[in-house]
């Protein structure tokens, strides 16, 4: 009798077992399955060519259309895209990303040059050891690195400055705002900007002032500019915040008189323009920047040789493109 009680006993184990042991597995198919879509787009050993974006700022909505590009072209050639960045604008947090990348034995890194010496050694470095490195949004120029895509400054701040010289008639006065006054793209900016003013003797540059890529700073520097400088009828601003920040300062100062030219497309900045408040701003391409920047690496892997730099259109938004619905959307 004791021993069918002991052979009951052991069957009736062995049945909760195989139950809890089928529930977890069926658990585990089922939390693979929600994790499927995840894993997809994240890097795994063994997987296709591991290819790292390190963008300035992670929830910039700027950076964030690059990655969208970007992570498109590696879905297209079959390579695994890793976006990082700091979570805050931080030059030293990119190097550190960099020296991550490097040390995690990346296939391929798409990095903003930063202008900083620690920085282009350690691109040279990655180029050395057979990690291709290219450039988007502001180039790294004296570096190893394979190629620059992104848009051509220079030339954009050309066509900023013809859009001013047009809109002056007559001639005044301007002040500028820069993002960042060491940053190598508003250097560029400024002096493609500079080239056209100086060929119009009733236009003059009063004031340079910088943003640090902050709105709530370039309406301080707006307003200051304004109160201190009240014969400045234009006012440049070269990054994306700077425009809408100018125009926060011209409502509290000198709603008026003052004409704003912008940089990039934000939401603000259009409703801006569409209300007749700003002028007009350039818009350039970042899902193109992010999308070229993969296939111009996918060219480089099959033995094509790339350009010095690849540049990507960039083109003026008004208000009558807005009132025609023909504005870019390419955010």
């Amino acid at each position: 009798m004791s021993n069918r009680k002991w052979n009951i006993g052991i069957i009736v184990l062995f049945i909760i077992f195989a139950c809890l042991l089928l529930s977890f597995l069926f658990s585990t198919m089922r939390i693979r399955g929600l994790l499927q879509p995840i894993l997809s787009d994240s890097v795994s050993p063994g997987s296709s060519l591991h290819v790292v974006l390190i963008s300035q700022e992670l929830d910039n909505p700027y950076w964030r259309s690059i990655e969208q590009g970007a992570r498109e072209a590696s879905r297209e050639y079959g390579m695994q895209l890793e976006y990082v960045g700091p979570f805050r604008i931080n030059p030293n947090e990119q190097i550190k990303l960099l020296e991550k990348a490097i040390a995690a034995k990346a296939d391929a890194v798409l990095l903003q040059g930063i202008n900083d010496p620690r920085y282009r050694a350690l691109i040279d470095k990655a180029v050395g050891i057979g990690i291709p490195v290219i450039t988007v949004d502001t180039d790294e120029p004296d570096t190893r690195r394979l190629t620059y895509v992104g848009t051509d400054n220079l030339e954009a701040g050309k066509l900023m400055g013809e859009l001013v010289a047009k809109a002056a008639g007559n001639g005044g006065s301007i002040a500028v705002l820069l993002g960042n006054e060491l940053a190598p793209n508003q250097q560029l900016r400024l002096s493609g900007f500079r080239s056209v003013i100086q060929r119009h003797p009733n236009l003059s540059i009063v004031d340079v002032r910088s943003s640090n890529i902050s709105r709530l700073q370039a309406a301080g520097v707006a307003e200051d500019i304004l109160i201190n400088s009240p014969k400045v009828r234009f006012m440049v601003g070269f990054s994306a915040l700077d425009g809408i920040g100018a125009l926060e300062a011209s409502e509290r100062v000198r709603p008026q008189e003052l004409n704003i030219f912008a940089f990039d497309d934000l939401d603000e900045t259009i409703e801006g323009i569409r209300e007749g408040k700003i002028e007009s701003t350039i818009i350039q391409q970042p899902y193109e920047i992010g999308f070229d920047a993969v296939s111009q690496l996918n060219d480089y892997l099959n033995g094509k040789t790339l350009p010095k730099q690849h540049f990507t259109a960039a083109t003026v938004l008004d208000r009558s493109k807005i009132s025609t619905g023909s504005e870019d959307n390419n955010r």
